[in-house]
């Protein structure tokens, strides 16, 4: 389920977070080949992304947690 960014956050390891309208977090790496986020090295660029929309990973799977939990 796609959701807007709407704020960001450090790691305990320094990696920035996306801060997501639903309340679940996405780290947001820049880490090329595999993750091409230059945007997320700079505040501006960070700042320019908020409202973007990015997938939800845990909006999109079963709750898993026992019921009453």
């Amino acid at each position: 389920m796609n959701q807007p960014i709407v704020g960001y956050h450090l790691d305990e390891y320094s990696d920035w977070v996306a801060d997501l309208a639903c309340g679940h977090g996405q780290h947001v790496r820049h880490h090329p080949p595999f993750f091409s986020r230059p945007w997320v090295l700079t505040q501006e660029g960070r700042t320019r992304q908020i409202g973007q929309l990015l997938f939800c990973k845990r909006c999109h799977e079963p709750d898993l947690s026992p019921p009453g939990a």
